[in-house]
């Protein structure tokens, strides 16, 4: 009767996955599309109602025979977002998300408060960056202060769905860290940083408690009658869809580089403790596994080659067609691709911009190649950061909607430098979903066996999909990748004047 399910809340659609642990396959996997509120102050919410419907429909798409075996489930949600609730439960206010630039200002306003960028990280590890959670109360109290006066708590996405799976409110460690708030370094909440954002209001009475990340809580009769699952089943903790994706891609152990390539870019590794930065080269996040998840987060990695692809009118895989058609370096046109502003570097009000366009390669296919490599020189820095602080990498495991494009693997072996491994089961945050509702359940059985184990034992490894650097194609992007950073470099001296 080992079946879990892992349920992922992205930013453009919900994704369930069943998974049978006892024959190590998966059952079913079932999507539902989202839609987006976008604003041009940057805002970008989604009403969390909306969640609901699509992870409802999900389980509705299962066959009933597979929902009765389902015994846990594990919740993914992307991260920073802001579900505010009243004192009744009910949502006041649509979710502003992780990629809502709207209140960058706001961050400024916070830091100046605690006493600047550098203090931030000296009492919580992080900074406040364009998209943290802890940013868009003071937007809220300033845009919506109905919705703020009525505020009586604040809950993450992930942690919103878990509410409606349960009844109850708790967030854990890990994607509490992109809060702004906690204290990676304690794993408390940081009461200076609470201040910081509002000096006049006590946010703690509004934060649930934080628990562990192999905790688990019976589901809500009424939610399991209307989903046809059993009354039986446990939730576990969760965790925000990049620590979720860390379980799902096996790196739960030091040695391993985690790239998604999806809305967003992330690149992540798996520490011992968090790691903190004193000049907030990265997120000194928690795992949602007990350690800690140093993390590079981009804003613009599969948005730039889709607006490239939508505004060229290409069909489906012609992309990867025109990258192979092109050579690295684009013929010398760079792309800087911060279509939404960016968070690494901090360039919120940043915007995406062309450079060295000539007759010869402003062309579709050269512009295409552009969004893709100008997404993954993005990320290339998270490495270089990483690798600076003495952690060291065997190989990188790929997953996201963007590690399916075979020529993109292979850029990333090229540019990166490391060999590619693909697990076979591609879906990385909501099968980490699954492998974590696995361990919280064991837990609750009295096994308390280790999330290593589970991950040895469950993530497989798709040889035919790997990909392994070129010395040739490695070292043509050398000048492009170097190109990469002297443009940035003159942008965030243009950013730093102008702010």
């Amino acid at each position: 009767m080992s079946v879990v399910a892992g349920l992922d809340i992205g930013t453009q659609s919900v994704k369930l996955l069943v998974y049978d642990t006892a024959h190590r396959r998966t059952l079913a996997i079932r999507a539902q599309s989202l839609t987006l509120d976008e604003g041009h102050d940057g805002s970008r919410e989604q009403h969390p109602a909306w969640w609901i419907t699509a992870a409802a429909q999900c389980f509705a798409d299962l066959d009933a025979a597979v929902r009765d075996r389902i015994v846990a489930i594990g919740v993914s949600g992307q991260q920073h977002g802001f579900v505010p609730l009243d004192a009744a439960g009910e949502v006041l206010a649509p979710a502003k998300l992780w990629c809502d630039t709207s209140s960058w200002r706001e961050c400024e306003e916070i830091m100046a408060a605690a006493g600047g960028y550098r203090q931030c990280i000296a009492l919580a590890g992080n900074p406040i960056l364009a998209g943290y959670t802890a940013s868009k109360l003071p937007w809220t109290r300033k845009h919506r202060p109905d919705v703020y006066r009525r505020l009586a708590s604040i809950l993450l996405p992930h942690d919103y769905i878990n509410f409606w799976l349960t009844g109850e409110r708790w967030m854990e460690c890990g994607d509490a860290s992109g809060t702004g708030w906690l204290d990676v370094r304690t794993r408390r909440w940081s009461g200076a940083m609470l201040a910081a954002t509002d000096a006049d209001r006590d946010l703690s009475a509004c934060l649930p408690p934080l628990v562990d990340a192999h905790l688990s809580a019976p589901i809500a009769p009424a939610t399991a009658d209307a989903l046809g699952l059993s009354h039986e089943v446990r939730v576990s903790a969760g965790g925000g869809d990049n620590m979720m994706a860390a379980i799902g891609t096996g790196n739960v152990a030091p040695g391993i580089l985690s790239v998604s390539l999806g809305t967003s870019g992330t690149l992540f590794a798996s520490t011992e403790r968090p790691l903190v930065d004193d000049d907030g080269l990265w997120a000194a996040f928690c795992s949602s596994t007990g350690g800690g998840l140093p993390l590079i987060c981009t804003m613009n990695c599969t948005v730039a080659t889709g607006g490239v692809a939508e505004a060229f009118g290409l069909e489906a895989g012609e992309g990867d067609r025109l990258i192979e058609d092109t050579t690295p370096g684009a013929e010398g046109l760079l792309m800087l691709p911060f279509f939404n502003g960016e968070r690494t570097p901090d360039l919120p009000s940043a915007r995406a911009s062309l450079h060295g366009m000539s007759p010869g390669n402003f062309t579709r296919a050269h512009v295409y190649r552009a969004a893709m490599e100008g997404a993954t020189y993005a990320l290339r820095q998270g490495l270089d950061a990483l690798c600076r602080a003495g952690l060291a990498f065997q190989a990188i495991r790929l997953t996201g909607g963007g590690a399916n494009s075979a020529p993109w693997r292979q850029m990333v072996a090229d540019v990166f430098g490391l060999p590619v491994e693909m697990p076979v089961q591609t879906e990385g945050a909501a099968f980490g979903a699954a492998l974590q509702a696995l361990w919280a359940w064991r837990h609750h059985a009295s096994d308390t066996g280790g999330i290593e184990e589970i991950a040895r034992e469950h993530v497989v490894l798709d040889e035919s999909r790997a990909a392994w650097p070129d010395a040739g194609r490695a070292q043509a992007y050398r000048e492009p990748y170097q190109q990469f950073l002297d443009q940035l470099t003159v942008l965030q001296q243009a950013h730093a004047v102008s702010g």
